[in-house]
């Protein structure tokens, strides 16, 4: 099974941007976007042409906000929207996918914001998606993926010294975050397959940071300890262009 992951940073956009050349090159089965920015009237005009997937969408109530959608291939035993915690579900971050063998979880994880605003907020809301995936572990094996909005170590950024408890991204806070999901047992697939790769999946649109290869690897796969030996590839598409961050795909024997 081919699943890719895509934080989109705009579906009106981006699909004006050879998204559907890029998704056909790809040929997922699954494929998981994030940072929609529309209302689901709009997401789903948008991907008409998807006509092969069965397409699900949760959107933010803010517009132009935020927002994720599934489109898939295999039909799902059956999908729901949110983690069920009033605070965290007005902005369509979680989408939760069930298929005979495994949940599939297609995330947006908060970004801390300018100045960390929102940092306080971001740590309970890694706690509680932390929660939820658990939750959902205990039934059958669980692969999250999505923009997780953290770097978790130094090899995973450009400039780490600088960025270090100072960027939304690269606080011990976030990174103790993701510490936590692996020391559940959630295994982060690129990084088990490529020890030592240094790749990125995000670049600022400022101060050409794509032609300088100046990123973060932000973009994960984190899938339960029980399908780590079915991963057959985990890449990073950095030449696929149309958003501020690029395609991951996961190869898995399912």
């Amino acid at each position: 099974m081919n699943i890719i992951t895509w934080n989109v940073n705009g579906i009106r956009a981006v699909v004006k941007k050879d998204f559907y050349e890029s998704i056909s090159q790809l040929d997922p089965d699954i494929l998981c976007l994030q940072e929609t920015k529309a209302q689901d009237d709009e997401v789903t005009e948008a991907l008409t042409p998807m006509t092969d997937y069965q397409v699900n969408i949760n959107s933010a109530e803010r517009k132009g906000y935020s927002g994720t959608a599934v489109l898939s291939k295999p039909n799902p035993l059956s999908t729901v929207n949110d983690m069920g915690i009033p605070e965290h579900d007005m902005e369509g971050r979680v989408q939760c996918v069930e298929y005979p063998d495994f949940y599939l979880v297609n995330v947006y994880v908060p970004n801390s914001g300018q100045k960390l605003v929102r940092l306080d907020y971001r740590k309970k809301w890694d706690g509680d998606f932390l929660a939820y995936l658990s939750n959902l572990e205990k039934i059958k094996p669980v692969i999250a993926c999505g923009d997780f909005n953290v770097a978790h170590r130094a090899i995973d950024l450009k400039n780490d010294k600088s960025n270090y408890n100072k960027t939304a991204g690269y606080t011990q806070v976030e990174i103790d975050g993701m510490d936590n999901f692996i020391a559940a047992g959630f295994v982060d697939s690129f990084r088990l397959l490529h020890p030592d790769t240094v790749a990125y999946t995000y670049w600022s649109y400022r101060f050409k940071a794509r032609e300088r290869n100046t990123g973060w690897r932000i973009d994960y796969f984190l899938v339960s300890k029980s399908l780590k030996d079915k991963i057959k590839s985990v890449k990073i598409y950095n030449e696929i262009m149309g958003s501020d961050h690029c395609p991951v795909g996961l190869e898995i024997d399912l």
